[in-house]
């Protein structure tokens, strides 16, 4: 049983503890990279991806229109920066679009 803690502590210390203990921290950065990409790339990119998936340093992002995915291609360290930027951190390091 866990030893009870007498200190007063905010939710967000809480849950950052819990997180960190039970090493969920990779989860929750795969489904903050889904958001994040559809946050930042709009309706028209959104519209056109069909699946969004982080392994490691890399993001994989399958889109439908091979026009599309063309476009993209040609800036995708722009696309590295400002997804990195939106989550805080240096998580993606390489986009491969498929």
């Amino acid at each position: 049983m866990a030893k009870r803690n007498n200190e007063n502590l905010s939710i967000s210390d809480v849950l950052k503890e819990f997180v960190e203990t039970n090493k969920l921290e990779r989860g929750l950065d795969k489904v903050n990279v889904r958001d994040a990409w559809t946050k930042l790339m709009g309706n028209g990119v959104n519209n056109y991806t069909t699946a969004i998936s982080l392994e490691r340093d890399t993001l994989y992002v399958q889109l439908s229109s091979s026009v599309l995915r063309e476009e993209l291609s040609y800036g995708k360290s722009k696309i590295i920066t400002m997804l990195n930027e939106e989550l805080g951190k240096d998580l993606v390091q390489k986009i491969i679009l498929r």
